[in-house]
Formats: C-alpha cells, sequence, structure tokens
C-alpha cells in the first residue's frame, strides 16, 4: 500500500493532494497568482484532514518538478524536500507536462492522438511536449516560440490535442483541422496519482539534498525601466 502526498505549484495553480495506491483521496487546490508561498502548507494540511492522516502515515512524497513559473517551482520543491527530510521518507519527482497530458487522457478513455502539453511562457512561448495515447513522450520537451508552422508534422499525422495555460493562446495561429484545444485546467496534484503509484512501486526516487526542479530555461532576472 502507498499513501501519497503530491504537490503541484508549477503554474498559478496551487495544489495539494492526497493518493493510495494510485487513486486520489483527498485534494485542495486554488487558482490565483503568487500565493503559493501562503498557501501550500495550509493546503497540505486540510488535504492530510480530509483523508484522516497523519505524517507517520505517509509513504512518500511527489512533487511536480517542472517546468513551469520558476518561484512557483522553488516553493514546491522546498516544501517536499523538507516534508522528506524532516519525516525521512522517499521524494518522487513528476515531470509536469507528462502529468498534464496524463490528466486529459484520464478523462478521454479510447482517444488515439496525440497531446500537447503546455505552460504559458509569456507572449507566444510555451514549455511542451508531445505524448502519445499510452503517455509516452513522442517529441523532445521544450521551450517553443509557436508559430503557424509549430507541430506542422504532428499536426500531418493526425488529431492533436493541446492542453494546458498555455494552449489556448495558440488557437489562433495554429490553424489546422486535426488541432483541438482543451479549455480545461490540467494543472492539478489529483492528476499525479497513477504516475506516483508507478514511481514508487519502481523505486524511482530522488536524492533530497541534491534534486533541483527542471527549469528548461535558466531565469533571468530584469530591472524595473527608470522613468
Amino acid at each position: 500500500m502507498a499513501t501519497i502526498l503530491q504537490l503541484e505549484t508549477a503554474t498559478q495553480v496551487c495544489s495539494a493532494a492526497i493518493s493510495v495506491n494510485g487513486e486520489t483521496v483527498a485534494l485542495k487546490e486554488q487558482m490565483a497568482s503568487n500565493i503559493h508561498a501562503g498557501s501550500l502548507t495550509l493546503f497540505i494540511k486540510e488535504a492530510m484532514d480530509m483523508a484522516n492522516l497523519k505524517f507517520a502515515d505517509l509513504d512518500a512524497v511527489a512533487v511536480s518538478k517542472g517546468p513551469g513559473s520558476y518561484t512557483g517551482l522553488r516553493i514546491g520543491v522546498s516544501t517536499a524536500k523538507g516534508l522528506c527530510f524532516a519525516m525521512d521518507k522517499p521524494l518522487i519527482a513528476i515531470d509536469t507536462l507528462q502529468m498534464m497530458a496524463g490528466g486529459f487522457l484520464s478523462q478521454q478513455k479510447g482517444y488515439n492522438g496525440l497531446t500537447c502539453a503546455m505552460i504559458d511562457a509569456r507572449r507566444m512561448e510555451v514549455f511542451t511536449a508531445v505524448f502519445d495515447s499510452g503517455l509516452n513522450y513522442a517529441g523532445a520537451t521544450e521551450a517553443k516560440i509557436v508559430d503557424e508552422h509549430s507541430f506542422a508534422a504532428e499536426l500531418a499525422s493526425g488529431t492533436v490535442t493541446f492542453v494546458g495555460d498555455g494552449a489556448l493562446k495558440c488557437a489562433a495561429v495554429i490553424q489546422h483541422p486535426n488541432a483541438v484545444f482543451s479549455e480545461l485546467n490540467f494543472n492539478s496534484a489529483a492528476n499525479m496519482s497513477a504516475l506516483a503509484f508507478k514511481a514508487f512501486n519502481n523505486s524511482q526516487f530522488e536524492d533530497v539534498a541534491y534534486f533541483e526542479p527542471f527549469y528548461l530555461k535558466d531565469f533571468v532576472l530584469t530591472t524595473p525601466k527608470k522613468k
């Protein structure tokens, strides 16, 4: 039996969930800007209370590793590492884009097309990866500036469903009969459950001391222009 605390902070969603043997049993989340630092630990407590669990009952902690927001990832990963260190529990890292695609596929039984998960990286840039119907990577994870030629090969092969907070802004640019754009949100710790359970069973654990988020792009500090 595997009871896992799951944290998602890679986007504007702040999310904490509990899963038991790959099934989500408790979830607390909210979508809002800049709430992760003040809300994540509260959401963890509320999810634990919903599941009627104590921290000693946990077998592992899973965290969304990125790509995504630099600040959000730092908060989620540092919280997960702190809990693992304090409780002497293993740390599981879940690819954020794969988690999103998995959430979509779990609601679309029998879907045989490709799923393109997108996280908004401002302007027309997205963090993205494409997955087949078995949730296998069908291409590299990349930071991509989207134009009318983007994903031409994938779209030529059949249906591609674009999901995530970066998808809808691309709808006006990617105009192809095989392109489908989902308005649903899949950035949720609840969508980690199957992936976290699989990783737990395969003992795919991270080094708590040295694990770092997958930022994909280097953080660039900017200063405001002087008036």
